[in-house]
């Protein structure tokens, strides 16, 4: 972005935009362009997800600029799209009709077929709107960033993405595999995603970080994945700091297993519970916030490229802003790594070799 065009505002002053970070960047400004997904129409336990973007766009207004790892990331230009007005009916439809099915299988009963089919529909048209929208930010050369909505909402972004870059690698915190085949009969279940990126994509790996609730199915479909797919579960990763081994290590294992081109998918029950109370399918365990933002860190200081990524079942809660307050400061965090792999703003150096 050339000087000229950067907009006049006070990066340490209050908010005095309505934009995202309160930045006031149009979005020809931005090399950085989220897009809301108001999506949870699957979501099999606590609810929410779908204000998650209102929210954290809301929460975002009171964060400092100022980093301490990448200078100046907001100098980029940051952007977010405004909410769409036809997903947001897709999501009331499906909503409706995937409580039906629910509460059939609930009660033993076969889940109503004119339902299933009405919500499998709604998610494909979801995913290729997500899928547009992506393929259209990268073909800008801007880094695309998805807001969710409950974690099915990113699969047609990872297919834009697989696409524009042959060989791509998937980052995913989360407490879940997300390995369940049509979980409940939804296809493109919030369970499923990434099952449907192993099966239906040319993901080159998948590398999945804070796994802690999962099937015995999940885990042998990981293991029959071979070399494809890495999981540091959560056990694990206790056991590594139990023996004093630095995390600083475990960030440089997870590192290597990824290939140049990342995206990275973060669902936020991937962290402990205290962060995200609200979160629709909460585990106890999970990453602390300073372990997750080491580890983006560590990919991107090893020479990785994050392509793009997306932050997902933000819930915000009905007595607390914690949840969104959490959810905009990782973003940002995402946000500054995701430029600075792309040298589009600098890391400082480290103060700790």
């Amino acid at each position: 972005m050339k000087k000229s065009d950067t907009p006049d505002f006070d990066p340490s002053g209050p908010a005095a935009n309505d934009g995202i970070f309160g930045l006031p960047y149009a979005e020809k400004q931005a090399k950085l362009v989220y897009v809301p997904v108001p999506w949870e129409a699957t979501t099999s336990y606590g609810g929410g997800t779908s204000d998650g973007p209102s929210a954290i766009l809301e929460a975002s207004r009171q964060i400092d600029l100022y980093d301490g790892e990448v200078e100046k990331p907001y100098t980029a230009g940051l952007f977010m799209r405004g909410e769409s007005g036809e997903l947001r009916k897709w999501n009331v439809q499906a909503k409706r009709d995937a409580a039906k099915v629910i509460a059939a299988l609930e009660k033993g009963k076969d889940a109503p077929k004119p339902s299933l089919k009405l919500v499998n529909a709604l998610s494909e048209k979801v995913n290729a709107w997500v899928y547009g929208q992506t393929r259209g930010i990268l073909k800008e050369k801007k880094i695309p960033a998805l807001v969710g909505g409950d974690h099915a909402a990113p699969w047609g972004a990872i297919k834009a993405a697989a696409e524009a870059f042959p060989g791509l690698g998937v980052l995913h915190f989360d407490a879940h595999h997300d390995l369940r085949v049509a979980y409940e009969g939804f296809v493109w279940s919030h369970a499923s995603i990434f099952y449907n990126v192993l099966e239906k994509l040319p993901v080159k790996k998948l590398v999945q970080v804070g796994i802690r609730d999962f099937s015995q199915e999940e885990r042998a479909y990981v293991r029959g994945q071979g070399k494809r797919c890495a999981v540091f579960y959560d056990s694990d990763l206790a056991k590594r700091r139990f023996a004093g081994r630095p995390f600083s290590r475990t960030a440089r294992d997870i590192a290597a297993e990824l290939p140049k081109n990342v995206w990275v998918s973060f669902d936020i029950d991937g962290l402990d519970q205290r962060f995200c109370p609200s979160t629709g399918t909460p585990v106890p365990g999970g990453l602390d916030f300073a372990e997750a933002v080491h580890i983006i860190e560590t990919i991107v200081r090893s020479g990785r490229r994050i392509v793009g990524f997306d932050l997902c079942k933000v819930s915000p809660g009905k007595d607390s802003e914690w949840d969104a307050n959490v959810g905009a400061r990782l973003l940002y965090k995402l946000s500054a790594w995701a430029l600075a792999s792309q040298r589009l703003a600098r890391i400082l150096p480290s103060r700790h070799k």
